[in-house]
């Protein structure tokens, strides 16, 4: 039986990286757990717990007009939690597909060799029609392989967009505006998780409950490199879905 060149969709690709090992699978086992908890148990507190867990995608949701907490009741409050909740899962399975891809060897060893041949085979004319094959260019190697899926895709460029839009508004806020305010929560919100990390190390020993006492620099600093390392995840996410969707289905 011949086989079908049609490539998998979406949703199927992204499936597969959000089961495929066991980092992805003990994610989604952790995040399953930690939303049945917050139902059991509503006034535990780990609603921000939840968030974090899913970010950066989940803190989009305070831009959406339902979320839990919102003063209504009856089948208001219902729709907010069900959308809620809903919202959620679609965060973690992005988030789980993330760390599949991260384990997946064929989206880190991936190349435009190895892609040339899963276009076009070993004997298509864009190879030169031959079964010999060419010198192989070298391989990045070092720091530069390692960051190299934070700018080979746009998906990972347009979310360093949105890094770099947040911190340059944060620091013109920091520096010219009399009172940044929370100018602070756009970076932070962006490069979450560990933006978290960063918003910790620039807080003073004393603590304070507005960003208007972050070290600008320090914080700044922190949230870049913590966009980063989330671009370089989603660039790896990018390479994976490719490298599936362009696979034979036998």
């Amino acid at each position: 039986m011949p086989n079908s060149s049609r490539p998998r969709s979406l949703p199927h690709r992204l499936l597969a990286l959000a089961t495929g090992n066991w980092l992805a699978r003990g994610y989604a086992t952790v995040f399953a757990l930690s939303l049945v908890a917050v139902f059991l148990f509503p006034g535990s507190g780990l609603v921000p717990d939840l968030l974090l867990l899913t970010a950066p995608l989940s803190y989009l949701v305070t831009f959406l007009p339902l979320e839990p907490g919102a003063e209504v009741d009856g089948a208001a409050e219902a729709a907010a939690l069900g959308f809620w909740a809903a919202w959620l899962v679609l965060c973690a399975f992005v988030n789980a597909a993330v760390l599949g891809a991260l384990l997946t060897r064929s989206a880190n060893a991936a190349s435009p060799g190895s892609r040339a041949l899963l276009r076009h085979g070993p004997g298509s004319p864009e190879r030169g029609g031959t079964d010999e094959a060419r010198p192989a260019s070298p391989r990045p190697r070092g720091v530069r392989a390692l960051l190299a899926p934070a700018v080979d895709n746009w998906l990972a460029r347009g979310y360093l967009a949105v890094v770099a839009v947040s911190l340059g508004f944060f620091l013109v806020a920091a520096y010219l505006l009399p009172d940044p305010g929370f100018a602070g929560i756009w970076p932070l919100m962006a490069t979450a998780p560990l933006g978290i990390v960063a918003l910790l190390v620039a807080f003073p020993a004393e603590g304070a409950s507005s960003l208007t006492w972050l070290s600008p620099l320090l914080f700044s600093a922190g949230a870049a490199l913590s966009g980063l390392v989330n671009a370089v995840l989603l660039g790896r996410l990018a390479r994976a879905l490719r490298v599936r969707g362009a696979r034979p289905a036998a």
